[in-house]
């Protein structure tokens, strides 16, 4: 399904722009590893490429890699791009100052088990930077999974992520206008974590 949302526009299906929450939550971010995980057409890699951050972003599909990588190079970047799936893929043990979590929707096993990855593949003192639609969000016709199962909340992310220290966690709604991909309120949560030192 992604490959073909991706491949059959030419334009970018939620835009060129980051996400409004990574945005405003890497300010004083130091720079470091970043992996932005399923980062579709690589918006979010491409503007952590852009404050400095050595990035790799990783998709399933071919057709939003060779999106992001053609971004970059607009953009005048270096942004890793990796076609991989995420419920198999080895993101690493300690190796990222930074893992990038954006819409990132999927069944809740492949979630849980990513999720885990995420808090082994974090360095000490790393952060998760995620933003995801809510149960909410199913019905509202602004984006977003139909299927409430692959959506996120706070209890969930705070089983999942065991391990981290929540920084901050909230569940709103707020307007996303991100592309013709998502246009108008969502019921989203927001969440960064730390990995203690």
């Amino acid at each position: 399904m992604w490959e073909t949302r991706y491949g059959g526009v030419d334009g970018f299906l939620y835009g060129t722009e980051p996400n409004d929450f990574l945005a405003e939550s890497v300010r004083d971010l130091p720079l470091g590893d970043v992996l932005c995980v399923a980062d579709g057409e690589g918006r979010n890699g491409v503007f952590m490429a852009g404050l400095g951050h050595r990035v790799t972003s990783i998709d399933l599909t071919k057709s939003g890699m060779d999106k992001a990588a053609r971004l970059a190079a607009d953009r005048g970047v270096e942004l890793t791009t990796v076609v991989a799936d995420l419920g198999v893929h080895d993101i690493g043990i300690e190796c990222w100052d930074t893992v990038v979590s954006i819409f990132a929707h999927m069944p809740p096993p492949v979630r849980a088990a990513l999720h885990a990855n995420i808090v082994a593949a974090l360095r000490p003192g790393g952060r998760l930077i995620l933003e995801a639609y809510t149960p909410d969000q199913v019905g509202r016709g602004t984006g977003g999974p139909p299927n409430p199962e692959l959506t996120m909340n706070l209890e969930a992310l705070n089983d999942e992520l065991s391990g981290l220290d929540l920084e901050h966690a909230l569940e709103t709604v707020r307007p996303v206008v991100e592309g013709s991909g998502h246009t108008g309120d969502g019921a989203v949560v927001q969440l960064i974590a730390r990995k203690p030192s």
